[in-house]
Parts: structure tokens; sequence; C-alpha cells
């Protein structure tokens, strides 16, 4: 039998649809248009803060969504306002801070907002701060709802960090990573790509069976585990190949469009 043409594209962007200098190449940027053009909609489905995310919504097509932050956010790009918020509340955030440093000393925090970027004295960002961003102790900079908790140890490994806060936090935060380094990326309960993912696509009135999503990051298996049809990326982390039920080329590849002309006979 021959699958059914997926309905919907759900792609990660780092190390998955964009290349290693940050770039989406011609050739990508013109089969998703094509894919577009078919009438079925590109969402990016990203980890990346608003501010990043924003570089590539020129190939986001005519329906104007992306799931940001994880999953904490949906952005109408055409109406430039946010569709859906998940935030964290404060005091649920700060007690899982009290916590995780107890717990892990030398843990430092950032919190995301819809206004940017506020980072503990401490926090060495691996990517340039914007102008203005504040620094402070993190119980100042959580004096309201967060799309996104960071946390970063410089001594710890990602894969260790990420065991070791679990056992803390106990499933009250959703927590995940897409970092080469040690750096924990943490949600209100419930958040992640799949589960906001799958809020947009019952707006869209599309069924999971009908998404096809691609992904390289432990940060993207509940999407791809949702999604009916799912592609890790050839350079993807072991837990994402052995959760997709296909590999794509790399990314440096033009993997995902590689993918998406095949699929729609581009």
């Amino acid at each position: 039998m021959t699958a059914p043409t997926p309905r919907l594209v759900a792609t990660d962007l780092d190390g998955t649809l964009v290349r290693s200098d940050g770039s989406v190449s011609p050739y990508t940027a013109d089969v998703l248009a094509k894919v577009e053009a078919l009438g079925v909609p590109v969402v990016f489905v990203t980890g990346r803060p608003l501010r990043w995310t924003e570089e590539v919504f020129e190939h986001v097509g005519s329906h104007g969504l992306a799931v940001v932050s994880n999953g904490a956010l949906v952005w109408d790009v055409a109406r430039h306002r946010p569709a859906l918020e998940r935030p964290i509340e404060p005091a649920l955030g700060l007690e899982m801070c009290t916590l995780l440093r107890k717990a892990l000393p030398g843990t430092v925090f950032a919190v995301e907002t819809l206004d940017g970027i506020g980072l503990e004295p401490e926090f060495l960002e691996r990517h340039r701060v914007p102008e203005g961003a504040r620094r402070a102790p993190v119980e100042e900079l959580f004096d309201e709802p967060a799309l996104k908790l960071l946390a970063r140890h410089e001594d710890l490994a990602p894969q260790e960090f990420w065991d070791a806060a679990e056992q803390v936090v106990l499933g009250r935060l959703v927590i995940t990573w897409s970092s080469s380094t040690s750096l924990l990326e943490i949600s209100a309960p419930g958040v992640t790509k799949a589960s906001t993912l799958a809020l947009l696509c019952a707006d869209l009135g599309i069924e999971a069976a009908d998404v096809i999503a691609f992904g390289d990051m432990p940060n993207d298996l509940p999407m791809l585990s949702w999604a009916g049809t799912s592609y890790a990326m050839a350079d993807a982390h072991p837990t994402v190949t052995a959760a997709a039920s296909h590999v794509a080329p790399g990314h440096d590849d033009d993997g995902v469009a590689q993918v998406l002309a095949g699929v729609f006979g581009l």
C-alpha cells in the first residue's frame, strides 16, 4: 500500500533544516516553497527563542505559524503576535530553581520571556547576548511567567546533568536539551514540541498520522514519537535515531528537502 501524502510538515531548525553555517540553502528554500504551494503547511518547531527564529520566518509560508521555545509559544508570523503561550509560572519555576541548585551546586539560570532573555551573572551564554539583557539573580529575573527556564552547569556532562535534574524535578516541569553543552531547557508541565504541535494541528483539522516530522536532538523526541512519519537526521543524537521511523541525509546535505522532494514528487 502507498503511504498517504502528509498534510503538514513539522521540522526542527538547528541540526535539521538549517545548515552548520546557520543558513537555509536555496535548494531547501525552494522545496519548502513548493510544498507550501501544494497547500501543505510547513511549521518550524524549534527550541530557539523567538528572536532567533525570526531569522528564518521568510520560509514559513503563507500560513505563518511557528512553534517556538520547545512548545511554549506558537507565533503567528503573518500577524506578528503570539497565537498561544504556555509559560512556566514564577512560583513553580523558582521552587525548581532552589531544588536544582541545592542538589546540583554550580547550577546557574537564565529566563526567556517574550521580551527577551535575563541571565544570572555567572551564566556563560554561548551565543551573543542581546543588548540590554538583564543580569540579576534568578529570583529577580523570574518576576513574570516565562516561556523557558535555562539551567547551565560548567562541570557536568549534558546527559549526566539531565539525568540528575530529572531526579530532582520529578516531572513537575519538562526538562530536555538540544545543545552539545550542559544546558537544560525547562518548560511548563506538559509542554513539549509534540503537545503544542498537536494543539496547532487540531486547530487545522490535521491528525498526527498526517504529519511528517524531522529532528536531531532529544528535545525532538516527543514530536517524532507523535508524528505519523518521523525522520532523524543522519547525524542525529542516538536516542533520536532509535525513536524515528526513518533516517534522512544530514542537515548540511539538505536532508529535509531531499526527503520532502521525494515524498511530494517535486
